[in-house]
């Protein structure tokens, strides 16, 4: 292209072109992403919560899904139970009801 005024005002649209391009792509991948989960995220536990604080820590995931498997949790996609939520991950031991109850939220976040 010739380095004239013509030829460096085609660059330059060109390159506003571009630019617009990249910004609709990039509008349109996030439109495409997972929202985040809105509202109270304890409240997503309902009674689960309640029974975290009373079990006796260190406690293993294991012995949470066998106590407390059928438990359901809003997730992402509706409803789960915890042994649902808690499946691929391998067993763990969890010291407090802080650290379960942060697991299972970063799991439902997923």
């Amino acid at each position: 292209m010739a380095d004239d005024k013509k030829g460096r005002n085609k660059q330059a649209d060109d390159r506003e072109k571009r630019q617009r391009k990249r910004e609709m792509e990039e509008a349109r991948d996030r439109a495409d992403e997972d929202k985040p989960m809105s509202g109270d995220l304890d409240n997503r536990l309902g009674d689960l919560d309640e029974a975290l604080e009373s079990e006796e820590y260190p406690v293993t995931t294991d012995e949470l899904v066998e106590a407390y498997g059928d438990y359901v949790i809003q997730t992402r996609g509706g409803e789960e139970s915890l042994e649902e939520v808690l499946a691929p991950t391998d067993n763990q031991t969890y010291d407090s009801a802080d650290d379960a109850r942060s697991r299972i939220l970063g799991l439902i976040h997923r």
